[in-house]
């Protein structure tokens, strides 16, 4: 009998890596290395993804100050020259960019740089809230009124970052993911603050937002200034294992990659359908082709001296119903995944739930990954922000509160990076403060009237009596 199990073992295994590697056949050369090591979930070993965690995320233990400096460098001076002469020389004490730190909050950081070094990250965690807490009674800078607001910003983002950084070595990466958003909403700028994202989503193996965070940990890498190519390529290769990890372990939809210089016309996508259909046949309930922004890969995504190459994404499902949803949730004017006629109309809670269990829990997924290789969407400026706070909605009702704050929080990460990664207009920008606006609201508990999604529902409005709905509050 064990002999018997160990070939139905052995056969289940074959089964599972054929599998992966039809699911896997249609990425471009680029990734195609993947087949070769089937043999793991991913072809990229996990000590290699730790290495990359220990250089990027964790950095050098004995320079955990020295980041805090290249935090404050100026915008125009590229975070490569981080080893350089410059770069020394902002570290000097008497160095004149540098804010001056009220001694208590300094000697609080230092203390808890002491405890990080000596492994000791439970105490570290215990000092780098004690700084937090200094911070917000107002002991940060000692000239506050004469230091601009990054500043501020920065010092508040150094110390979230920290906590991170603690809670991923402490492996409690659910106490972590709050601290990762919240280092970003203060310091979208900083790839490291995204990268240790992605690592705290690897550690909660939800892949999808992993590679995301990567992807933009390497646009906003080359975006402010950065110019070490084996930074560059430690990101991408982190990038690239979110991805592949992300793909083999999904079961209820296959993706194919097409190399494409412009937008998809209708013909061309109903070539890609029938493409699909002969490399993926267990996955063709039905077929979309993503129409909303073109699609950026790790290998193929270097930033400069021309624009990366441009590929669209075919997904196709097992599950028809999921994929006709994601169809129609294409064709609406604002990103969001509800299937009704009126999806800002409140629901009861039983509806919530039935409509979550059904659909929303399965449509989530598909979404994140559609994102996973898109830096912006062409739709709606805001529309990873809108996509987070409508799901946060859906937690709401389900008094999943703890989720739903995450999720806000996640939001209002999203919002803070928008503008370094498109070009926006004075309606995006000003649209972009209300949401921030109107998430900070709820996550502190309060309530009005007057907020964006009062103007936003009217898109799709439920009927004249409930013009007022409050999207995020209710």
């Amino acid at each position: 009998m064990n002999g018997k199990n160990e070939t139905s073992q052995q056969t289940h295994s074959s089964k599972q890596l054929n599998v992966a590697a039809n699911k896997l056949d249609d990425i471009p050369a680029a990734l195609q290395e993947v087949k070769k090591h089937l043999g793991a979930l991913s072809h990229i070993p996990l000590k290699s993804l730790s290495d990359i965690e220990t250089k990027l995320v964790y950095i050098e233990e004995d320079t955990i100050f020295l980041e805090f400096d290249e935090l404050m460098m100026p915008s125009s001076t590229p975070s490569g020259c981080h080893d350089s002469e410059q770069a020394h020389a902002l570290n000097t004490p008497d160095s004149s960019t540098l804010p001056h730190i009220n001694k208590q909050l300094q000697m609080t950081l230092l203390e808890a740089s002491t405890c990080y070094k000596q492994k000791n990250y439970a105490a570290a965690v215990e000092q780098l809230s004690t700084a937090m807490e200094l911070f917000s009674k107002g002991a940060a800078i000692d000239n506050p009124f004469e230091s601009p607001p990054e500043d501020l910003s920065s010092i508040a983002s150094f110390i979230e970052t920290k906590l991170v950084i603690c809670y991923l070595k402490l492996r409690k990466p659910g106490e972590a993911l709050n601290h990762s958003y919240r280092s970003i909403i203060l310091n979208p700028s900083y790839f490291r603050n995204h990268l240790r994202q992605a690592a705290v989503f690897r550690c909660l193996e939800r892949y999808s937002e992993a590679a995301r965070s990567a992807m933009i940990a390497d646009y906003i890498y080359w975006l402010t200034g950065g110019t070490e190519q084996h930074t560059s390529k430690l990101i991408k290769l982190y990038w690239q294992a979110m991805i592949e990890e992300a793909i083999t372990r999904e079961t209820s939809f296959s993706v194919m990659y097409t190399p494409l210089g412009t937008e998809i016309k209708a013909d061309e996508r109903n070539k890609l359908k029938t493409r699909f259909a002969k490399k993926h046949p267990d996955y063709v309930e039905h077929i979309y082709t993503d129409p909303h922004g073109l699609h950026i890969l790790p290998q193929t995504s270097e930033w400069l001296p021309e624009p990366p190459q441009k590929y669209s994404l075919t997904l196709g499902f097992r599950n028809k119903n999921i994929g006709k949803i994601l169809e129609r949730l294409s064709n609406k004017k604002l990103p969001i995944f509800s299937d009704r006629k009126a999806p800002f109309c409140p629901l009861t809670k039983e509806e919530t739930k039935r409509y979550w269990d059904y659909t929303g829990e399965k449509i989530m997924p598909v979404i994140d990954f559609i994102r996973s290789t898109k830096l912006t969407d062409n739709r709606c400026a805001c529309s990873r922000g809108i996509e987070k706070l409508h799901y946060a909605s859906f937690l709401g009702r389900l008094q999943r509160v703890e989720e739903q704050s995450q999720v806000i929080n996640q939001a209002m990460a999203e919002l803070a990076t928008l503008p370094y990664l498109q070009d926006t207009s004075e309606k995006d920008v000003r649209m972009l403060r209300l949401l921030m606006a109107d998430a900070m609201d709820t996550l502190e508990g309060r309530r009005s009237k007057i907020r964006v999604w009062n103007k936003i529902q009217k898109v799709t409005p439920c009927s004249k009596e409930q013009e007022s709905i409050l999207f995020l509050g209710e």
